[in-house]
């Protein structure tokens, strides 16, 4: 039984993101402690999913979000417009000049390499997307007037603040109302909600969350820090027995939560910063689906690979309502977009095509 997707003849949108976007600082093949000089870019684990089917998909889509009114949101902006994502629903906030109540948040990102591992180190205190509540976005003019096919959030823009949290919620709870499809994507942070009471808090806000999700995307440690699910007699960082770690728990995860359609993870073993196993798996109505592994893939910049996963798995279910299909323009997105530098995408449908189609990296003349 394939998703019940709304025809695109009743959307203004095929997609519409919600969550915080910032400002990526990146040190090239260098450190950050002792850069001097940066690259910029975009990125935010729920923007990118939007500008990843904009970008190499063709689909229109949005993002919801909200910037300080000044240079640096203004600077994100013109990058989220150069992606071709629709910038209709941003909020921008007075700047009060300094940024002691509302700011822009910065990502300073290492790409990492052999067994130097890929480092973040975000400033996102007092955001303008933090503080977005419940009350300020007008939902039904998005989702009932405007219309979209599916709506993309998840655990890291829950994760900013109490509000952003019950945002999530509202959203949610709108996008089901007008019967748009619901992914979210765990992306479990301990750094994120460590000050805002840790794991547990994790879990009460996305159990509450996975009520409304049509399909859930992570991890066996996104399913076991955010949803509470624990694997008997597997252990995760053997090669080959992180398929049955997903089955186990998704075994769990549709008993308890039926509204889920279908789930989806990568499944990576981190040889080092540079190469990886690479694959996945989903799951949609009581069966299993592998897209083609690849093994010792080699990563230029492994951040943002799993939003590009999401994101080419969101098209496969769009385009072709087939859950084989949409796991292997996942895990071809996915790898593709780990060759390049940035959070986002810079493949082509072709690329991916060509990959999914069982295609090698031989040289085009």
């Amino acid at each position: 039984m394939a998703l019940d997707i709304k025809s695109p003849s009743e959307c203004k949108y095929t997609e519409i993101s919600l969550g915080e976007i910032m400002l990526r600082l990146d040190p090239g093949e260098g450190r950050v402690r002792t850069a001097r000089q940066l690259n910029a870019w975009e990125g935010g684990g729920e923007y990118n999913v939007a500008r990843g089917l904009r970008r190499c998909f063709g689909m229109k889509t949005a993002v919801v979000t909200a910037f300080a009114e000044n240079e640096v949101g203004r600077l994100i902006e013109d990058f989220i417009l150069q992606g071709g994502v629709d910038t209709e629903f941003v909020q921008w906030i007075d700047f009060d000049g300094i940024g002691r109540e509302v700011r822009n948040g910065i990502n300073f990102t290492e790409r990492g390499f052999g067994i130097r591992g890929a480092k973040g180190t975000s400033d996102r205190g007092h955001t303008a997307a933090s503080q977005m509540k419940p009350g300020d976005i007008d939902w039904d003019h998005i989702f009932g007037e405007q219309g979209s096919q599916w709506f993309h959030t998840g655990g890291i823009f829950a994760a900013l603040s109490e509000t952003t949290a019950e945002l999530v919620i509202e959203a949610c709870k709108k996008a089901k109302e007008h019967g748009t499809i619901i992914s979210y994507d765990l992306n479990y942070r301990p750094s994120l909600w460590k000050s805002i009471g840790g794991q547990d808090r994790a879990q009460e806000v996305n159990r509450e969350i996975a009520k409304y999700v049509d399909v859930m995307i992570g991890n066996e440690e996104d399913f076991t820090a955010c949803l509470g699910f624990e694997v008997e007699g597997v252990d995760a960082n053997i090669s080959g027995l992180d398929v049955e770690n997903f089955k186990q728990m998704i075994g769990q995860a549709v008993t308890e939560f039926p509204n889920f359609k279908a789930t989806a993870t990568t499944l990576r073993e981190v040889k080092t910063a540079t190469v990886n196993d690479w694959g996945a798996i989903a799951w949609h109505d009581g069966k299993f689906y592998e897209a083609s592994h690849r093994p010792d893939l080699e990563i230029f910049d492994r951040v943002g690979g799993g939003d590009s996963f999401a994101s080419g798995l969101i098209y496969g279910f769009l385009k072709h309502n087939d859950p084989q299909l949409a796991v292997e323009y996942g895990a071809a997105h996915g790898a593709l977009a780990m060759t390049t530098p940035g959070d986002t995408t810079m493949a082509t449908l072709e690329e991916v095509e060509k990959l999914v189609s069982g295609g090698s990296a031989r040289v085009d003349r």
